[in-house]
């Protein structure tokens, strides 16, 4: 039976040394709490940094590591300097602030940083590959391993691998910052699965995979170096049950009981957070000072109780945000504040499990108002606590919790005006409106609660171990293609037909910087010295274009999709058949519209096509303007002897019956029969060419896109390593 491997920053306990001897005790946090029943009821290892426990002899840590491996964990140690520069220089100084949209907050210090974060990166990828068991399946977690995936992937390359990233992914505006971007999706594309607490962040991610690595994303699939990855959407849960037991328990009862009697007829506000800025607690704090001024006589009738977990005391952001928040409480209280009460009770400290239900269980309203949040289990933890369905949860819009807890009252946490509103609103909600929404809440917390989520995930990760069975999609296994080139190698003679852009050279950004290179060059000279080898280049490309690329190989070239054919080298160029061009007249200003209208994008005219590009322009925008093009010049076409074909990011404007197709009818002329003959394309306007092919005919497909063409490589270097495999007899 496969084991589940369990992958984090840190572990689900930490590591304490007090006078030479190591103390365990377990972590707090969200991932840690979530992953607690996956983890205790699978057959897992966890693998992470147990906390700093100094310098180690040998004997200090096989002892550590015997008392950790009894709890099925596996420390990954770091030294001080790798925690400072991986964890509290790059992943909290950069990742963490882009992510969530407060570029303001960039350290701007720790950009050197980056060489250790891949530093640890790989390290934490080298402890995976030690414990790894043929058939394991690896579950790696959060921004801090954003480059595992990928680095496990290099070590073992048949792995199950998945990736969970537990904080927004942002925007491709604010991602594009980064300039390791490149690097940091490469490294979770690694991983078979991506998982993401919302839609948005899911296409936030598609958006920036665009943009930066130029691939498309088919719904929740993408094609990446061979492989397919598939990406989801599974909202992270908690352990709903347990909390309901707790809030049940007759300890909890009484301590609710007497909170509420201490609270003394006030209304009781909530508020639990990391000391961290993304939860915007001075906003918050900034609406009770709103509200207070607004209602002066709920003074003395309203007491927020805000905890402040500590988290990441050492960094130096942190530390002057706690000073922050002190100086703003100690002004509220001072304005607002009575004789026998102020209205905001703050205690920055850690509390238990226990303390921290009693506390929903009392509380009349639950003020969760962070300016962004990858998802926010408070906000779930405080539903579950709720079994008397009583109490109101105020959300902010920007918590990812807020695509699901849509009963909530939804606020804007940078309008402090709103968060009062919102606050009294809840003050003066009918009990039975509160019931109600508190049920529909608790529904839907208990349904997709943690173990739904760690299911959910883990069972669509299986899917794809499944779907590796078979050759990814678009992707001929590496038997076929020995078979494939055992047969065309035992041919006498052989005519290749290659299509150029996006079948021997990946498509450039400009079709005028297409240039071939010399290893290309190369390989087609010698293909074309194989005996009883003819060697044909076919492009949509303008024959003067061709014969500066290719006029000096001894090779046959087609041009403008075969209306241009010199079969022979050196050779003259000979026409199809030349049909009336006034169609150009009709044509050519709709496209310079629609040129004008789309930034990147340029016409390239051919004599008996037009061809509209737009791989230089925004690829969404482009997609559209692209579609819309196609209806406008069917239109206005409609009647004319012409066809608009769309292509791999351009749109085609060419005589009608013209395609490659025709230039296996020429050749079969010009040789009066033809030899076996092995055709290589990647787009829609190939596939002419592969049905015109006789019967002993070979079609190859290059790149995931959908053909008729049994045979399929995966890009460019593959098409060009199939070729070369050619060479070695003949």
């Amino acid at each position: 039976m496969s084991r589940l491997l369990i992958v984090s920053n840190r572990l689900p306990v930490t590591v304490h040394r007090n006078h030479g001897e190591f103390s365990i005790t377990k972590s707090s946090g969200g991932l840690a709490t979530g992953m607690k029943g996956p983890h205790e009821r699978s057959d897992s290892l966890w693998l992470g940094w147990p906390g700093d426990v100094g310098r180690r002899d040998d004997r200090e840590r096989a002892s550590l590591g015997k008392k950790l491996a009894e709890l099925r964990t596996v420390p990954v140690f770091l030294t001080q300097t790798q925690i400072r520069r991986y964890y509290e220089g790059f992943a909290n100084g950069i990742l963490w602030p882009l992510f969530h949209y407060l570029t303001d907050r960039l350290d701007s210090d720790v950009w050197r940083d980056w060489k250790t974060y891949a530093e640890v990166n790989q390290l934490f990828a080298e402890t995976i590959a030690e414990h790894y068991e043929p058939g394991d399946t690896v579950w790696v977690h959060d921004y801090q391993l954003a480059l595992v995936p990928v680095l496990l992937r290099q070590l073992i390359p048949e792995a199950t691998i998945g990736f969970f990233l537990h904080i927004p992914f942002p925007s491709s505006d604010v991602f594009r910052i980064l300039p390791w971007r490149t690097e940091i999706l490469e490294g979770m594309l690694g991983a078979d699965l991506l998982g993401f607490h919302t839609y948005t962040y899911l296409r936030h991610f598609s958006r920036s995979v665009n943009l930066i690595l130029g691939l498309d994303v088919d719904g929740d699939h993408l094609h990446y170096s061979d492989r397919d990855v598939r990406l989801g959407v599974f909202p992270m849960g908690i352990d709903a049950t347990e909390f309901s037991r707790v809030a049940d328990s007759e300890d909890i009862v009484a301590e609710v009981r007497k909170i509420r009697s201490e609270s003394s007829g006030q209304k009781l506000l909530l508020g639990i957070d990391r000391l961290d800025y993304t939860k915007g607690l001075p906003r918050r704090l900034l609406a009770i000072d709103r509200l207070l001024t607004r209602e002066p006589s709920l003074r003395g009738k309203v007491r927020l109780v805000q905890v402040v977990v500590p988290s990441r005391s050492k960094v130096e952001s942190y530390k002057a945000y706690r000073q922050e928040l002190d100086e703003m409480v100690g002004r509220i209280n001072g304005a607002h504040g009575t004789v026998n009460a102020v209205p905001v009770h703050y205690l920055y400290h850690s509390i238990s499990q226990e303390q921290l239900v009693a506390l929903y269980k009392a509380a009349d309203v639950m003020l969760v108002t962070p300016l962004r949040d990858g998802m926010n289990l408070v906000a779930k933890e405080f539903v579950a606590s709720r079994t008397d369905e009583d109490g109101v949860l105020i959300l902010s819009e920007f918590a990812g919790a807020a695509s699901e807890l849509a009963e909530a009252l939804i606020v804007n946490p940078y309008d402090s005006d709103g968060v009062a509103t919102a606050i009294l609103r809840a003050f003066d909600m009918p009990k039975e409106e509160r019931a109600t929404r508190i049920r529909g809440l608790r529904r839907r917390v208990q349904s997709n609660d943690s173990f739904h989520w760690a299911n959910a995930f883990l069972e669509t990760l299986d899917d794809t171990r499944k779907d590796r069975g078979v050759a990814p999609r678009g992707v001929s296994s590496a038997k076929e293609i020995d078979a494939l080139v055992a047969r065309v190698l035992g041919k006498r003679e052989l005519v290749l037909l290659l299509d150029y852009d996006g079948s021997l050279v990946p498509f450039a950004s400009s079709p005028l910087i297409a240039a071939p290179d010399p290893d290309l060059m190369k390989l087609l000279k010698a293909l074309a010295a194989r005996p009883g080898t003819r060697v044909h280049v076919v492009s949509g490309r303008a024959r003067d274009i061709m014969d500066q690329w290719f006029g000096e190989l001894p090779v046959g070239l087609h041009a403008e999709h075969g209306f241009w054919s010199k079969p022979m080298p050196g050779g003259t160029w000979l026409p199809l058949g030349l049909e009336s061009l006034d169609w150009k007249d009709i044509a050519m200003p709709v496209l310079e519209r629609y040129t004008t209208a789309t930034p990147g994008s340029l016409i390239e005219e051919k004599t008996a096509a037009i061809t509209w590009h737009h791989r230089m322009a925004d690829p969404e925008f482009g997609a559209r303007q692209s579609m819309e093009l196609g209806r406008t010049l069917g239109k206005e076409l409609e009647s004319l002897p012409v066809e608009v074909l769309p292509g791999n990011k351009f749109l085609e404007v060419r005589m009608r019956g013209l395609h490659k197709g025709v230039i296996v009818k020429g050749l079969e002329a010009a040789y009066g029969g033809l030899p076996p003959v092995l055709a290589m394309g990647d787009d829609l306007t190939d596939e002419d060419l592969f049905a015109a092919l006789p019967p002993d005919g070979f079609a190859v497909h290059v790149g995931p896109r959908p053909s008729r063409a049994i045979y399929r490589l995966a890009g460019p270097a593959a098409a060009r390593a199939f070729l070369s495999r050619l060479l070695d007899r003949g």
